[in-house]
């Protein structure tokens, strides 16, 4: 039996992606010739879930779970702005831009989260946090990088980027590759009142 890897997630539209762009770019020059992995913006989306693989068998009971939620759950906006790293400025290992979100979207996860357990797939062990990761420093990254990208990211600050309406959550494909991730999408759902 094959399996596909998998996440399901919140798609941006194309004006907050192009302003999203733009940050990105930004702050790859400011890193440049440092160890970062950047996401391409084409792949930013916010993740409510990662489910890794996922057998064909189980993809249509996700997808029932992800039309019973979205039925169950309202549109509402979101604001996306400001920056932050984890797990913390001294030891910067993901660089993300932060969501601000009203309640609608953490109920929306922690029902997926805990409808998907039902399946088999691990719950978040974390409490939820709503960002869009631009990197990641690299596992290979010495002190010394580590610090510079630190030492520049407390130098900088990304304002306001946007706000979008969420009208829909996306089950995600996710192909490996030689160049990075592919993402295509398999399942949407539209919220209610979409």
């Amino acid at each position: 039996m094959s399996v596909i890897r998998s996440f399901i997630a919140v798609d941006l539209p194309k004006s907050l992606v192009d302003s999203l762009h733009r940050s990105s770019d930004h702050l790859r020059a400011l890193l440049n010739g440092l160890p970062v992995r950047w996401v391409p913006v084409q792949n930013i989306h916010l993740t409510l879930k990662f489910l890794g693989d996922v057998s064909e068998r189980n993809l249509r009971m996700i997808q029932t779970i992800i039309q019973a939620e979205a039925a169950a759950h309202q549109v509402f906006e979101i604001s996306v702005g400001g920056f932050g790293v984890f797990p913390n400025l001294a030891n910067p290992r993901v660089i993300w831009v932060g969501v601000e979100a009203p309640d609608e979207l953490i109920k929306l996860q922690r029902r997926i989260d805990a409808e998907t357990a039902r399946l088999g797939y691990a719950p978040d062990q974390r409490a939820f946090s709503p960002h869009l990761t631009f990197g990641r420093v690299s596992r290979n990254a010495s002190p010394k990088e580590v610090r510079g990208v630190s030492e520049l990211l407390r130098s900088h600050s990304i304002g306001f980027l946007g706000a979008a309406r969420i009208e829909d959550v996306t089950l995600f494909r996710s192909d490996l590759g030689p160049d990075g991730a592919v993402y295509s999408k398999i399942y949407s759902a539209k919220l209610q009142n979409a």
